[in-house]
């Protein structure tokens, strides 16, 4: 073994052994190629060729194949661990072919977090920078695309800030303040809302997936724009469907526009008429709020 790494000074010799044999392990074309890369000669100047110095053979297997086992082992639970952050793609697209699009993904994005919490964070953009353009499958990929970027969102709200142990925050009674002033009312949405668009409904996907039992036998959906609020409550996800007049409604008040401002926008849009909004906006009030996590606050 070759102690003259420039990295090896300063470290035990267990630690430096520990560091070589993740980046052997964890280089994502292999073992052999793992112990070659710059990397690894960091802290012990072994290549491939001389892997037998750093781990012995056994009397079955060579150093690369001993190697080998703990490489296949540690993409396994990557793999694993990308499965469980997209469960419903993972059904949806089959375990097999899920895993291949999972492991090209390993393969150019390879985890460099201490947690494994960010591991999926840049698996929609993959699917997104790799989606094939011929018309054939462009449809198809940008389902799961959607569908991928519903998942993600998922777990990062549920990863993330939330309303938990803050006090309910309750509406104020509108027919008790005078119009010029509730329209300079700011409804502040809660750190654990996130608003999407999405080209399928990927949503109702979603839903009839975790409903089933089994194998799928679903229907490809018809393409059709949807919008959906994620916000968690008692640390559970919650979604919530939104019309195009709610979803821009929600987004104004994300932006920090003040009730008025956002009511204008919307009318400014045409997404929804001035009779219809007048009869909706109390209704879309009342389901909110009985929700307890989509505003924390609302200030004057």
């Amino acid at each position: 073994m070759n102690l003259s790494a420039p990295e090896a000074s300063g470290i035990s010799d267990l630690e430096r052994v520990q560091r070589w044999m993740l980046s052997v392990i964890a280089h994502p074309d292999g073992i052999n190629e793992g112990a070659d890369a710059t990397e690894a000669r960091r802290w012990i100047d072994a290549g491939a060729g001389q892997l037998e110095s750093v781990v012995t053979r056994s009397r079955q297997l060579s150093a690369s194949e001993r190697l080998a086992v703990y490489g296949n082992a540690y993409y396994a639970r990557l793999l694993d661990c990308l499965g469980e952050v997209y469960p419903v793609l993972m059904r949806t697209l089959g375990e097999e072919t899920f895993q291949g699009f999972a492991f090209s993904f390993l393969q150019s994005h390879p985890s460099k977090s201490y947690t494994l919490n960010e591991l999926g964070r840049e698996f929609p953009g993959f699917l997104r920078a790799t989606r094939p353009e011929d018309e054939g499958g462009a449809e198809w990929a940008d389902f799961v695309i959607d569908l991928a970027d519903l998942e993600w969102a998922i777990y990062d709200v549920f990863d993330g800030p939330g309303l938990e142990g803050a006090p309910p925050m309750t509406l104020p009674d509108f027919s008790a303040i005078p119009q010029d002033e509730w329209l300079s009312l700011k409804f502040r949405v809660a750190p654990c809302v996130r608003l999407l668009k999405f080209s399928w409904p990927v949503n109702a996907h979603y839903t009839a997936v975790r409903a089933s039992d089994g194998e799928l036998n679903l229907a490809f959906p018809e393409r059709a724009p949807s919008s959906l609020a994620l916000s968690r409550r008692d640390y559970i996800v919650r979604r919530y469907p939104l019309s195009e007049a709610q979803y821009g409604l929600l987004h104004q008040f994300s932006e920090g526009q003040s009730l008025g401002d956002a009511l204008e926008f919307l009318l400014e849009e045409g997404t929804i008429s001035p009779e219809s909004l007048g009869s909706e906006l109390p209704r879309w009030f009342h389901d909110w709020a009985s929700e307890r996590c989509l505003f924390r606050s609302v200030e004057s």
